[in-house]
């Protein structure tokens, strides 16, 4: 993958970084201020992926060792104390009325999930979009799905007995049991091919908006900081609790659009498989999580919540550009 075309200072001072045309790491001071909302900002979410990815594949001509370069290092840090105490503030009101309530942390975790609405994308998905905005939405969710669960791997390390197994369990399912063709990242690939659209990885970064950076963004922070295990367990229960139903939607959409099967399979794939995951994620792997780490509590639904309500921002905002068009861009659209 290329590195992306820079969006301000920040996220063009990391690629200079990263393309060795600088020495120097790049100047977190030309953050927003605390009163600018930091999911939408183009720039940040940029420079972040950027550093996260380094991760993951990493980009040509970029020199492998600058994963782990102490300078980009701690800017990284530094973008990442402020997304998540943006999240935090999003997220308080959420997290303290769950963790007030009654029952044991599964039981609490269910109820946070069941009180958060999930936003319009899937159920304009199946009765409204169009094949243009299906499509946007197919290259903003690749920039996840190309790289399906991965983030969550990261967590294997951090956790240990029943909670790794449990773990482990669920990611077997996601990275295909074993058969290399039933990757959920690799059937995402295909449902792209079959309309027409590039599968490759990080093809469409360039049109992803700042919401959709932002979503990504998250998972990757919870995944990669030990200290934040549990709200990275927390968003893995919420977003597989908050998958079966959708996708149900989205493959009414794709019959109503006449969209290939390779394309309505892997929807079909996450109706069946997210619905098992979800009591998988939730009881085994959270509600053990807590039982023996209790103090990982609040962690977990400060996780689930944060998942829930950016996935549902991010979508808002997806849903208003195709329906009510402005000049600022929030997402990025081809509609």
């Amino acid at each position: 993958m290329q590195l992306p075309a820079p969006r301000g200072r920040l996220s063009q001072q990391v690629a200079h970084v990263l393309a060795g045309r600088a020495m120097e790491a790049p100047a977190v001071a030309t953050l927003p201020r605390q009163d600018e909302d930091l999911l939408v900002n183009e720039d940040v979410q940029l420079a972040l992926w950027m550093l996260f990815e380094l991760h993951y594949r990493g980009f040509e001509d970029v020199d492998p060792d600058l994963e782990w370069d102490p300078l980009l290092i701690h800017s990284r840090s530094m973008l990442e104390a402020n997304l998540e105490q943006t999240l935090r503030d999003l997220t308080a009101d959420d997290v303290r009325r769950a963790a007030s309530g009654t029952g044991d942390l599964p039981e609490q975790l269910t109820n946070l999930i069941d009180d958060l609405d999930g936003g319009p994308l899937a159920s304009h998905l199946q009765r409204h979009a169009t094949l243009a905005q299906f499509a946007d939405f197919m290259r903003q969710r690749s920039i996840y799905h190309l790289k399906e669960s991965d983030p969550q791997s990261f967590v294997l390390p951090r956790v240990d007995g029943p909670v790794k197994a449990a773990l482990a369990e669920l990611q077997y399912d996601e990275y295909g049991a074993g058969r290399p063709e039933l990757l959920h990242a690799s059937m995402f690939a295909e449902a792209m091919d079959a309309i027409g659209l590039d599968s490759t990885y990080g093809a469409h970064i360039d049109e992803a908006g700042a919401l959709t950076l932002a979503v990504n963004n998250v998972m990757s922070m919870f995944a990669l900081r030990r200290r934040l295990r549990g709200a990275a367990l927390g968003h893995l229960a919420a977003f597989e609790a908050t998958s079966s139903a959708p996708c149900r939607r989205i493959v009414s959409g794709v019959e109503r659009l006449g969209l290939p099967e390779a394309t309505r399979a892997y929807f079909d794939e996450h109706i069946e498989a997210d619905a098992v995951h979800e009591q998988l994620a939730i009881r085994n792997i959270c509600g053990v999580l807590v039982e023996g780490e209790p103090h990982l509590a609040e962690d977990v639904l400060f996780g689930a919540a944060s998942c829930l309500k950016v996935d549902e921002i991010a979508g808002t905002a997806l849903v208003d550009t195709w329906t009510r068009p402005s000049p600022q861009r929030l997402v990025g659209v081809n509609a």
